[in-house]
């Protein structure tokens, strides 16, 4: 099968339900690391389970559970930390645990991994291992943006604190979370899919509105550049940034204080806030639906081809500075 017959039925399977619009998303992303190929060894619809990969069983999230009120989940896979299909099942045991977990207050997203939060949705593991995901419980939609609903919505505080790269699916991660503290020296932010010729699938343009305004959140998405430390608090992006060694000390005092407070009281609190400042269900599943649409077009798929080229995923220089690499793919 070519891939423009994959694509074509994707297209269809856009239209038919929200919960094949999440295996389609991934198909097609997982598509543009395999554009060069003459066919795809994939069948979208089969029941059959996915055979499990090697890389599948590398544990890529750590929790340190501090106190019964307050963990920390913490991002390890060198060199990159990048987020792919092999992520989700650890992310959502994760997810779940954090929401069954009935003396838990508070949770500190972090990384083990230098120079990097967070960073963009692998584009290298077969199709099966993104297609035969199934829909999130929350939403209906692809497990991962319906993780980051439910971590939003979650009675649990959750807080990002950003050391190194939070790109993609790290940035994401990061406005889906309660609070956002980053290193004024290694911090950087970015949504960088619009200088694919992509568009973010994981809620951007529905948080970052209310964040930061229109005008600003349309720079940051639109300019695809990375935003450091500094900038970032000031557009607010994030809540605050700290020069690198007191960072740490800072949410760790943070997350101790509100983690001996009433459960209740901070369920109740956090839920009345997220009425006046979430963005709806259907907002979220509409910024899906046009990633799904970017995928698929031509231009996307020679721009993700050409970053592959140039070592996108392998090699330090592309990662660490994904923001100049992405301005080389512009129309001159």
């Amino acid at each position: 099968m070519t891939l423009k017959s994959v694509l074509r039925q994707n297209q269809c399977l856009a239209r038919i339900s929200m919960k094949l619009l999440g295996t389609a998303a991934m198909s097609c992303l997982a598509g543009l690391a395999l554009a060069g190929q003459t066919s795809i060894p994939i069948k979208a619809d089969s029941a059959e389970p996915a055979e499990v990969s090697s890389i599948s069983t590398k544990q890529q999230i750590k929790i340190e559970k501090r106190t019964p009120a307050y963990w920390r989940v913490t991002f390890d896979n060198p060199p990159f930390n990048i987020f792919g299909p092999e992520t989700i099942p650890q992310m959502e045991k994760v997810v779940a645990e954090i929401e069954s977990d009935a003396n838990l207050r508070v949770v500190v997203f972090d990384s083990d991994v230098p120079g990097f939060f967070l960073t963009h949705y692998n584009f290298t593991p077969p199709l099966a291992e993104s297609t035969r995901l199934p829909s999130g419980p929350t939403t209906g939609l692809h497990p991962l943006p319906d993780m980051l609903v439910r971590i939003s919505k979650s009675p649990v505080v959750s807080i990002a604190l950003i050391r190194g790269r939070a790109t993609g699916v790290g940035s994401e991660l990061a406005l889906a979370s309660d609070m956002r503290f980053a290193s004024r020296e290694k911090a950087i932010l970015s949504q960088w899919e619009v200088g694919a010729a992509l568009v973010p699938g994981g809620g951007p343009m529905a948080r970052l509105p209310r964040l930061m305004g229109r005008g600003r959140a349309l720079e940051v998405l639109l300019g695809s550049d990375d935003i450091d430390g500094d900038l970032a608090e000031k557009y607010g992006y994030v809540n605050r940034s700290f020069d690198d060694d007191k960072l740490d000390p800072f949410v760790d005092a943070l997350a101790t204080r509100i983690s001996g407070f009433d459960r209740q009281a901070i369920a109740d609190t956090k839920r009345l806030v997220d009425f006046a400042s979430l963005p709806s269900d259907p907002e979220i599943a509409a910024g899906w639906d046009a990633f799904i649409t970017s995928v698929q077009r031509p231009a996307a798929q020679k721009n993700i081809g050409r970053l592959m080229d140039m070592g996108l995923q392998k090699e330090p220089d592309i990662e660490a500075r994904l923001g100049h690499y992405t301005q080389t793919l512009a129309d001159k």
